[in-house]
């Protein structure tokens, strides 16, 4: 089977949707399925797993603000001309179009393309396509002939906002590469946090709370949190909450290093305050055989189940000592830190590898094809 996937976000910017296209992508390709990513693209790229072919540039992205965020998407209606040649030459079985509904190239597919189509809505809360596009939106959502979402809560913002029916079928993680991953070493009670520096990631509420707790005479005061990522807030963050042997800012990573460093720490903490439809890294941290403290969101709660202890979003008291708790449990391998437990959450995680998303749209787009 030959397959389009567009993606409405820059390939060239890290982010979670940009993540899953082209894991699928590769995943679709070790299952014997030809799969081209379109998407805007920033100067070069480095995708391991996607040949040259595998990848068609649409043109350049515009940073939109978006559901708490930046998205990098491409407006140019030459984009748009773009991805209809691309689909309309290639020969292809089936579009997959991520985030059909988000401002670009996707709509130009939706409207002049005529192959079975099938949409995954990623998102969580409405955002600028639900709330100014109106009747477009829902019209050009009509002319989806299956529509997917990454969990219940993606799929009940969708469904608000434009009606229709979702197949939820989740988000994928390459299991092995946080199983497998060789522990980073560490001299004490290690916390990982891992995201884009903006508000809705929660960064602020946590270091508000290791503060807290780093104030405390108890054995987790002694341990030490480790800051993945950048972003609009960084340097405000960095300036409130200086470098030291309890806080260490790592900035982007690579993915062996970040495999290594969530298998190496003992907790992973994601304390977002909205916005979140999944929780990848909540998956491979599971994967990784890192205990989780989270935010207790639909998204994550979705993900988590029951192998994380989710606390309300935003409030640093809770989260402290939730993480006190989580650092004890490491101290004495119980609780959280429990073998029984992190197999058991590993074995959970294997419920969405990367690998068995794949399967699992092919047979939605084979069914589709038939």
């Amino acid at each position: 089977m030959r397959i389009a996937i567009l993606c409405p976000y820059s390939l060239s910017r890290p982010g979670g949707v940009q993540g899953q296209v082209v894991g699928l992508a590769n995943a679709l390709r070790a299952l014997g399925h030809e799969a081209v990513v379109l998407a805007p693209v920033d100067g070069s790229l480095d995708l391991p797993g996607l040949p040259p072919d595998g990848v068609v540039a649409l043109g350049r992205s515009v940073r939109v603000p978006a559901n708490g965020s930046v998205a990098p998407l491409s407006l140019s209606p030459l984009a748009a001309v773009r991805a209809v040649r691309a689909v309309r030459g290639g020969n292809f079985d089936v579009l997959h179009l991520h985030e059909p509904l988000a401002p670009g190239p996707g709509y130009g597919c939706l409207v002049a393309c005529s192959e079975p189509k099938v949409g995954t809505f990623h998102r969580a809360g409405a955002g600028f396509a639900y709330r100014f596009l109106g009747p477009a939106a829902r019209w050009a959502a009509g002319r989806l002939d299956v529509r997917c979402a990454v969990s219940p809560e993606a799929a009940s913002t969708a469904s608000g906002a434009i009606g229709g029916f979702y197949e939820v079928v989740g988000n994928g993680v390459e299991i092995e590469r946080f199983s497998e991953a060789e522990p980073w070493s560490t001299e004490g009670p290690t916390v990982i946090f891992v995201g884009r520096h903006e508000r809705r990631k929660g960064l602020g509420v946590l270091l508000e709370a290791w503060d807290r707790l780093m104030g405390e005479s108890t054995a987790a005061a002694r341990g030490v949190l480790w800051v993945v990522g950048e972003g609009p807030e960084t340097d405000d963050l960095r300036r409130r909450h200086r470098s030291s042997p309890s806080l260490e800012w790592l900035g982007r990573i690579g993915d062996e290093e970040l495999a290594s460093r969530l298998a190496g720490a003992d907790l992973l903490c994601a304390p977002a305050l909205g916005g979140e439809s999944f929780g990848v890294v909540l998956v491979e941290a599971m994967a990784a055989r890192t205990a989780v403290v989270a935010s207790d969101l639909p998204g994550y709660a979705f993900v988590a189940c029951g192998h994380a202890l989710l606390v309300p979003p935003g409030d640093s008291v809770a989260l402290a000592g939730a993480l006190s708790r989580g650092l004890s449990d490491a101290a004495a391998g119980t609780g959280l830190r429990a073998p029984e437990m992190l197999d058991a959450a590993l074995a959970h995680a294997q419920r969405w590898s990367m690998r068995s998303l794949a399967s699992r749209y092919v047979g939605i787009f084979e069914a589709l094809v038939s």
